[in-house]
């Protein structure tokens, strides 16, 4: 069971394909504005220039248009996090977070006026092309990127399963821009993959976290325990390149490995932002030996879980540094149905770290099977803090071993797992 601080409201991380995603808190339109004093003679002026720009301005420009720019120029001013949710793309957070659409399965957010690719889910279109974190999107069917907001630019990825769309990218080791063809598939929002590696000694994948991740996380370790014909002597737990998803998962994912304790709070300005949740007494791993494998396209949710059992002790963190994102937005409806998306909160571990715009860094640095790494030895990694704007974090102000590889096709395709595998036994080793 976990545990809140304060009454529950429903939290959630990101919008899979369309936003960076992090914690984000649902409120209620025409919830109270704590007595926020309004800024009259400003407004004044504002509404002069609107009129200005209605009575003299060269062409005639709609009423909406004029206050959409205004709210989103305004939105500009602060974090990348923070944007304007029209009514189309707040209807399609229910399909981010728990349907099926036609797209590339990208999880993307903008930056200087282009499309950041943060993480390609696996085995989509995306994945399947060769797209990489860190990859800038400058057009798409020949439509130039530079201008259109976040929502207008994910709205042309996607489209009918099966039509063609073709991306121009540029990549930071590649000398000129190039062209990708993706055809557009139903993306299945699948959260949970897992085999064993070896007698014993189990892997899961969480590609991202959804309402029910824990759930087929503890259906598959029942039955990786059943197919060992024995209690799992370790596990390897892969959040690489996992962008996030919703906060319940990535608690109870946590909660899965932890028998007491602190996982993650939230604190911000308002009273109500500060929320704790805890753990309940049960191991679903009885205390095995766990490693936990990390990489800069492994953000928020997946850094909340990673920092939890690293506090904890209970993993040990493998990989390079992660994508840095520790901040919670709160989803503001609108009484014209759209939303704003609003950072109010940074989230802290339990030793009370707060990742924002730093990260994780892994308790063993391993770096990744490819040419093109950069010297901190990941690859091309857009990281939090390489966004405009990004909110600095706080608290940084104030102060191989050969195995036997015929046993799964993995071992032999991944070094950092093979890696983990390795860890592994020699942590079983050292308990006996």
């Amino acid at each position: 069971m976990i545990v809140l601080c304060r009454a529950l409201k429903r939290l959630l991380i990101g919008l899979v394909a369309a936003f960076c995603l992090g914690p984000l808190w649902v409120a209620h339109a025409g919830q109270a504005e704590n007595g926020v004093r309004l800024p009259i003679e400003d407004l004044k002026i504002f509404a002069e220039i609107f009129g200005k720009i209605k009575s003299d301005y060269v062409e005639d420009i709609d009423d909406s248009q004029l206050l959409n720019d205004a709210i989103k120029g305004m939105l500009d001013g602060l974090d990348p996090h923070t944007v304007y949710l029209d009514p189309e793309s707040f209807r399609e957070m229910n399909i981010d977070t728990h349907g099926e659409f036609g797209g590339l399965g990208l999880e993307v957010t903008m930056e200087n006026g282009v499309i950041r690719i943060v993480a390609p889910i696996d085995d989509t279109p995306a994945h399947k092309a060769g797209l990489k974190s860190g990859d800038l999107i400058i057009s798409m069917d020949g439509v130039q990127v530079k201008g259109l907001s976040l929502a207008e630019s994910v709205s042309l990825m996607r489209g009918k399963p099966g039509s063609e769309i073709v991306l121009t990218i540029v990549r930071k080791d590649r000398p000129e821009p190039f062209e990708v063809t993706l055809k557009r598939a139903i993306i299945q929002l699948e959260s949970v993959r897992a085999e064993l590696l070896e007698t014993g000694f189990g892997y899961v994948r969480i590609i991202q976290f959804q309402t029910g991740t824990a759930t087929s996380l503890h259906q598959q370790l029942a039955r990786l325990a059943r197919e060992a014909g024995t209690a799992l002597k370790g596990l390897v737990l892969d959040l690489r390149d996992n962008p996030g998803g919703v906060l319940d998962g990535a608690i109870q994912v946590s909660d899965t490995f932890l028998r007491d304790g602190l996982i993650v709070s939230t604190r911000g300005r308002a009273e109500d932002s500060e929320v704790t949740f805890s753990a309940s007494p049960k191991d679903y791993l009885n205390d095995a030996p766990l490693v936990v494998l990390v990489n800069g396209g492994s953000a928020s949710a997946s850094e909340i879980v990673a920092g939890a059992l690293q506090d904890h002790g209970r993993a040990l963190i493998l990989g390079t540094t992660t994508f840095g994102k520790g901040s919670v937005q709160t989803i503001l409806p609108m009484l014209n149905g759209a939303a704003l998306k609003l950072t109010t909160a940074r989230y802290y571990t339990p030793n009370d770290r707060s990742i924002q715009a730093t990260g994780i860094t892994p308790d063993v640095v391993s770096q990744p099977a490819e040419s093109s790494q950069t010297p901190d030895g990941d690859v091309s990694r857009l990281r939090e803090s390489d966004l405009a704007g990004h909110l600095e974090n706080e608290l940084q102000k104030d102060k191989n071993a050969t195995v036997d590889t015929k046993t799964d096709p993995l071992l032999v395709s991944d070094p950092q797992v093979r890696e983990a595998l390795n860890i592994l036994k020699g942590m079983v080793i050292a308990r006996q």
